[in-house]
């Protein structure tokens, strides 16, 4: 099948556009490389997905024409965007790159009679503050992201219900693994003990708790789409671990890990943190067959290996 991945350069995009080409998949993936953390960093991910079979496009969702890339597509996967609740980033670039960007996209999508399903996937920070409810709690926002991705996540249900396209929005629960963003906890974390420096963490913070998934289950869910779209399409699905943990825990055992102490610069508290989050994936394991197997201690484990070994080791730290 041929398949679209947005974000492929990123996080979980790039793990997933890998995946598909791994499994056989025509993927193209599209990634405007930019500048909110280091390019070379989405770089190395690039080589991994290129490498892997995929066709990467360096194209602007807000304003490029699309159709290239999209013809003849069967599905999409949408994961691009801007992310993070981060208070120097500005609401223009919200609306831009969550908004206006998805709107582009389904414009190129609706004119593909080949595509079988269109995925956005959405977050959980839609939720607000506490998120641990099913899919039918009304949203309730406390920061541009979250408002953002709501309305992306409404546009495409929209163009479903007015027009019949076929299109359903996964939200996603604190992913983590290889590949994580620089300015995540766990990436901070560990160069911080790598290089003996201080570890920022705004105050409270240990005490929320999280349903931290791993990159990986969070694949396997996406990929499960590919063999029943019909049960999914219309649909508004939660995938993450139902298993919760305290971010001092989950410190607690990268320190053991690493077998080694942070030093935590303890900051103000941060607007827009959601205090707790807890997957509710029961229709996730109704409508995908879905399970969250992979244990916190196990992916941070790989967490660790990866930033040791291809981010540290070749100096991309630094950047």
């Amino acid at each position: 099948m041929k398949i679209v991945v947005t974000g492929a350069a990123g996080f979980i995009g790039s793990h997933l556009a890998e995946t598909l080409a791994k499994q056989g998949h025509t993927v193209v993936g599209i990634d405007s490389f930019t500048d909110y953390y280091a390019a070379q960093l989405k770089q190395a991910n690039a080589e991994d997905v290129e490498a892997a079979g995929a066709v990467l496009r360096r194209l602007d969702l807000a304003k490029d024409d699309l159709s290239v890339a999209l013809k003849d597509v069967e599905f999409v996967f949408h994961l691009a965007g801007q992310p993070g609740i981060a208070a120097t980033v500005p609401l223009a670039d919200y609306v831009r790159n969550n908004v206006v960007a998805i709107d582009n996209l389904l414009t190129g999508c609706q004119k593909q009679q080949s595509l079988r399903c269109f995925v956005n996937v959405s977050t959980s920070s839609v939720y607000g503050r506490h998120a641990y409810d099913p899919e039918t709690e009304a949203p309730k926002p406390t920061s541009y992201y979250g408002v953002t991705k709501l309305a992306a996540e409404q546009l495409a249900l929209a163009a479903h219900r007015e027009k019949g396209f076929p299109a359903c929005s996964l939200r996603i629960f604190s992913v983590y693994g290889p590949r994580e963003r620089p300015e995540k906890l766990y990436p901070k974390l560990i160069r911080s003990i790598l290089t003996d420096t201080p570890f920022p963490l705004f105050e409270g913070s240990k005490a929320h708790s999280r349903s931290y998934t791993f990159v990986g289950d969070i694949i396997e869910g996406f990929v499960s789409v590919l063999d029943r779209p019909e049960k999914v399409i219309g649909e508004i699905i939660n995938l993450g671990s139902d298993v919760e943990m305290t971010t001092g825990e989950g410190i607690a055992l990268i320190e053991q890990i690493m077998g080694k102490k942070a030093k935590l610069d303890i900051r103000p508290k941060r607007s827009g943190d959601q205090l707790h989050t807890c997957a509710n994936i029961g229709k996730a394991r109704e409508l995908l067959g879905y399970a969250s197997h992979t244990q916190l201690a196990e992916g941070l484990e790989a967490e660790v290996d990866w930033y040791v070994n291809r981010i540290y080791a070749s100096g991309l730290h630094n950047l």
